[in-house]
Order: structure tokens, then sequence, then C-alpha cells
């Protein structure tokens, strides 16, 4: 199913937005792909002016690049380390960015936007729990890499207006098509407007043969789809 805009299907990332300088701390998700992926698509939203959440900031990337087009922006994330790495990456790119530490939309009760953006933790993992602390934590999510990713589709009606508009980037092989499905039946107009196949990282590599046995990958397969769900409140 598809909304929205165009379809990727390239792996072109010179052609992607360009962070400048970022910084982080031990342990917080640096930029990859799939967080250029999302910043070219928050780039054809209207978002002057308009009030953005970004979900799981990690580094912050997202949210700086959203305050450079614009828009009121306010960050989310459970790690400490990551609320300082983006205080200190907004800094850097000399964008006012509102920084809270709280679990998903917790962290703003009562608070609603025009537009929210996520990459959230959404590896397939070998164990259910997830880890409460290392680097495994910002990308750990479950047996099905969904445990972050449903909690999202649930609460994200919640918090924005209508009209307005969820941005969320996971692999494929945490099903992009219950994402569609768990946002449709939460009363948003939900496809998948982006994709992209990227060389397997170091996380995926190292899991080749769980990922298989699982069926999430197949045999031979050096890659990994991408997509952005984009869904719009009724």
């Amino acid at each position: 199913m598809r909304y929205g805009g165009p379809v990727t299907t390239v792996y072109a990332p010179h052609s992607w937005p360009d962070f400048g300088r970022v910084v982080r701390l031990p342990g917080v998700y640096a930029p990859q792909a799939d967080s250029r992926l999302l910043a070219e698509a928050l780039g054809r939203e209207d978002v002057t002016g308009r009030d953005v959440l970004d979900l799981c900031s990690g580094s912050g990337v997202l949210a700086a690049h959203a305050a450079r087009l614009g828009a009121r922006v306010s960050a989310v994330d459970i790690s400490r380390r990551a609320v300082l790495t983006v205080r200190l990456n907004a800094l850097l790119a000399r964008q006012r960015v509102s920084v809270h530490r709280g679990d998903l939309t917790s962290a703003l009760p009562g608070r609603t936007f025009d537009l929210i953006v996520s990459n959230p933790p959404y590896v397939p993992a070998p164990h259910a729990a997830l880890p409460g602390r290392g680097r495994a934590r910002a990308w750990d999510a479950g047996v099905d890499g969904r445990a972050l990713l449903d909690r999202i589709c649930r609460l994200a009606p919640g918090a924005l207006r209508p009209g307005g508009t969820l941005l969320l980037v996971h692999s494929a092989t945490s099903g992009a098509e219950t994402t569609v499905r768990r946002l449709t039946e939460g009363g948003m107009r939900a496809g998948v407007s982006d994709r992209v196949r990227i060389p397997l990282g170091p996380v995926m590599r190292g899991r080749l043969d769980w990922l298989r046995e699982r069926g999430l990958l197949a045999a031979g397969q050096d890659t990994e789809e991408l997509v952005i769900v984009r869904a719009v409140k009724r």
C-alpha cells in the first residue's frame, strides 16, 4: 500500500540532506541511511511554523533538520546520553529545540503536534527483553522488531492534531504492512511513501543465521529494505 510521496528504490546517500557536524556520546545512535531517508521525507512536508515532535530522537539530527526548515521542534528520548547529545547538536546547528527525557509521548503529556517524525529501535533481536542500557538499546526491539513500533502506532493518533502527519522509518524485516494496518485501525490514512534498499549493517550481519532461520532474510540476501510509513490523522 502506498500513500503520499515518491517511492525511492536506489541507495543514493549523496543526494540526501547533509546534517553538518554531528557529535554523539557513546551509546547514542549514529545518523545512518534511515536518518537521511527520513530527513528527505521530512523536507517534502510543509513544517514552517508548525509544531513538530521528534520521537526517539537519538543524536537529534532530525530535530535540528526540522528546526532548519522553520518548525517549532520538541525532541524526546528515554536515554540521558541521547538527551544531552540532542542538546549539543542543536547548539552546533544553531537551532532551537526543546529537549525532553521520557518514554515516548508520556514525556509531554497532553501535548499535540502537527507532525511527528520517528526513527525508533526496530531491529529484530533473539531475545524479547529490551536492553536497559548499552549500545543495543538504540536498535534492539524484541523478536519481531516491533516493541517500539507498535507503541508508536497506538500513541500517534492521540498526539497528532486533526490533519497531522506521522513519518515513521523502519526496516521491512519489522513488517511494513503491519505498521500500515495498525495505523489504519487507529483512524489514520497510512501507507508506505518511501522504500530504499541498502547493504546490511554490522548488527544485521551479526544476526544473519538467526534472521534467516526466522525467515526475515532470504538465503544469500546481503541487503535490507528501509521503508517510511506516512500516516495522516483523519
